[in-house]
């Protein structure tokens, strides 16, 4: 009898398609980068409601409660997330989705660099202010 199925190197038991029940993509087609901030709602002393659910009745998952757990205290992002649970980015989207759904966390997003001022502009103002 072997019993290598049992250690480390086997994986995960739960493959990580039957944790996202087969789903691949985010719901509402909500974007989460790799630095978005994920914040939980429950602060660091408040305890999960015993009968909170997903969107359609489904109860939490073990790996929903690791992620609200991680981020009661400081907000994380979707790569630390991913890092600490030991679990492939896309997978963690999706069960950061179900709870974003659910209103049980909230997601800062980065602010594109399109959107930040520019460089020489900045530095026209600091020497503006220098100036003075």
């Amino acid at each position: 009898m072997t019993q290598g199925w049992f250690d480390e190197d086997a994986g995960p038991v739960v493959r990580p398609y039957a944790m996202t029940r087969g789903r691949t993509r985010v719901a509402g087609g909500e974007r989460l980068d790799l630095i978005a901030l994920v914040t939980a709602l429950i602060g660091g002393g408040q305890e999960l409601p015993p009968d909170a659910t997903l969107p359609g009745g489904q109860g939490l998952a073990p790996e929903h409660g690791e992620i609200l757990y991680r981020c009661r205290r400081v907000s994380e992002s979707v790569a630390e997330l991913a890092t600490g649970l030991d679990l492939p980015v896309g997978v963690v989207r999706v069960l950061i989705s179900d709870l974003l759904e659910a209103g049980l966390v909230r997601v800062s997003h980065p602010i594109p660099a399109a959107q930040l001022p520019d460089e020489n502009i900045l530095r026209e103002v600091i020497d503006g202010l220098r100036a003075l």
